[in-house]
């Protein structure tokens, strides 16, 4: 059965942990806030990892001073910023984002696109996602985020075409045309690398698909893009501050060459950054 797990559909860590840390800096809606530091919300991994580059190397230079607050929690970031105890945050994608602000009837919008942690396609009965035979089954993550973002993924390939206007939130019901006649099975994010030798090809989270030791860029047969990804991780502000100075420096830092770089080299393909084609 497909479960609607809010906090399944942002980042690239595992979900469901506690909050280490919160936000206690000026939100930018205070005007002596404006002048100090920007207390930005990140998850560690990558985003706080990414924050912590570009406060220690770039942010002096930039006359920018960044107070980083690190969450493992996916819901405490939006509540602090809409709160105004943040300035900003970096973990989420836009479908997230919009499907939090529906929810919680929060007002928070997207600045720029920083990194993206990529959902693939792995398996180890085929090396090549065009070696699928006619009748095999494919798993995919049963949140609705999370399975139309796979559905999307298959349909980008010319596995499946799914019905016109089926979204982000995509269901196997939405599949219009199966030519390879693939079944779908749906299952909890968490057991889809367990089940690669049950089935023919499975869609993987990020954050799980490292967790079982598995290379997004060596290992998997399919992989989302970057560009013009609907997926990637977004810095995100309160509405009403997307003109704080101090957020729009953080931006140009955070979509610079060097914080591409830095991405590049640390993570090797497990995230990408949102500049990269």
């Amino acid at each position: 059965m497909r479960k609607t797990l809010l906090t399944a559909a942002a980042g690239a860590l595992t979900l469901g942990l506690t909050l280490t840390a919160c936000g206690s800096g000026p939100g930018s809606d205070d005007a002596s806030g404006a002048e100090g530091p920007l207390v930005v919300g990140a998850t560690p991994t990558p985003a706080g990892e990414i924050l912590a580059y570009v406060k220690q190397n770039l942010a002096k230079d930039a006359g920018l001073d960044v107070d980083v607050k690190e969450f493992t929690d996916y819901v405490l970031p939006n509540t602090a910023l809409q709160e105004g105890t943040l300035d900003a945050n970096l973990y989420q994608h836009q479908p997230y984002l919009d499907e939090f602000n529906q929810s919680k009837g929060t007002e928070l919008v997207a600045l720029d696109e920083i990194y993206l942690p990529p959902t693939g396609v792995y398996s180890e009965k085929v090396k090549d996602i065009a070696d699928l035979q006619k009748g095999a089954t494919v798993a995919v993550p049963n949140d609705v985020t999370n399975e139309g973002r796979a559905l999307n993924l298959l349909a980008e390939e010319g596995l499946i075409e799914l019905k016109k206007g089926a979204g982000a939130d995509a269901s196997p019901s939405d599949i219009a045309k199966n030519p390879k006649n693939l079944t779908i099975k749906e299952l909890d994010p968490a057991q889809l690398p367990r089940s690669l030798s049950d089935v023919d090809a499975a869609a993987i989270n990020n954050n799980f698909a490292l967790d079982a030791g598995l290379s997004p860029r060596e290992d998997a047969i399919l992989l989302e893009k970057a560009k013009d990804n609907p997926y990637n991780n977004v810095l995100a502000v309160k509405k009403g501050n997307e003109n704080d100075p101090r957020v729009k420096k953080l931006a140009e830092l955070l979509t610079s060459p060097e914080v591409k770089k830095f991405i590049e080299d640390t993570y090797k393909g497990s995230v990408i950054p949102a500049t990269a084609g």
